[in-house]
């Protein structure tokens, strides 16, 4: 479980985030969803511990992990630009990181990572030949064989369309429960966030506007600002949403 409490962030004078609480469980999809500049990304990098925290406390298992150097706490990142090295092929890709892994995994545990992404006919591929769904899986098989506690994911779909970020969205919905692993997404996108998500926490100038499910949000939006947030940003997605969630915006 991991837990934010009562957590800020300021640079200088100004107030970045204020008053973050937030817990979350096990094995969930929480996405971070708000528009530009409203603190989304700025928690994600406090939970990776890219960013200090100035006020306030975060617990991952019981253990505050508040002031832990990022490479201790044990999270992962897969970056929205995929963050692969041109020069090498998809293998190396995956593989690159294990020699500063401590834990050794097996080639066994290897393959289990990427059959479960459908990389096997991809691995000889370099990254100009791989497609941007290809990438993408790529990406997330590399930080996946690194075992983290916990998966952070930086707008993972925006670079992608239509038949591939479903699949991308299915994937990432079919990691978190094969392999129990905690998933926390920065997004921009209402429907991104309410279509894979079990919760979802809207950030908006540095506060959490509301924290729920996707039904909650979408039939019991909490102030005026998510209900308007919701409505303007989906434009032709609304089918989406109505499909999943009936008529309460509609």
């Amino acid at each position: 479980m991991l837990q934010l409490q009562h957590v800020s962030k300021r640079y200088k004078n100004q107030t970045i985030l204020e008053e973050i609480n937030v817990t979350i469980q096990k094995g969930e999809i929480v996405s971070l969803l708000g528009p530009s500049g409203s603190g989304k990304t700025t928690i994600l990098n406090m939970i990776l511990g890219l960013t200090d925290v100035s006020s306030g406390q975060i617990f991952f298992d019981g253990e505050d992990v508040t002031h832990t150097p990022m490479k201790k706490r044990g999270f992962n990142i897969v970056f929205q630009d995929y963050a692969l090295f041109p020069h090498l092929n998809a293998y190396d890709n995956i593989v690159y990181g294990l020699k500063n892994k401590k834990d050794k995994i097996s080639k066994e545990e290897i393959q289990r990572y990427i059959e479960f992404l459908d990389l096997t006919p991809h691995l000889k591929k370099k990254v100009h030949e791989l497609s941007g769904g290809q990438k993408q899986r790529v990406s997330i098989a590399r930080t996946l064989i690194m075992q983290p506690k916990i998966l952070l994911m930086d707008e993972p779909l925006s670079a992608l369309d239509g038949v591939m970020k479903e699949s991308i969205k299915e994937r990432i919905q079919q990691i978190a429960k094969e392999f129990n692993l905690t998933t926390i997404i920065v997004t921009h996108d209402p429907e991104e966030a309410l279509t894979m998500s079990d919760q979802v926490i809207i950030v908006n100038d540095g506060k959490i506007a509301q924290y729920g499910t996707p039904e909650d949000i979408i039939q019991r939006p909490s102030n005026p600002f998510v209900k308007d947030f919701i409505l303007k940003q989906l434009h032709v997605k609304r089918q989406n949403i109505y499909r999943l969630f009936g008529e309460a915006y509609v």
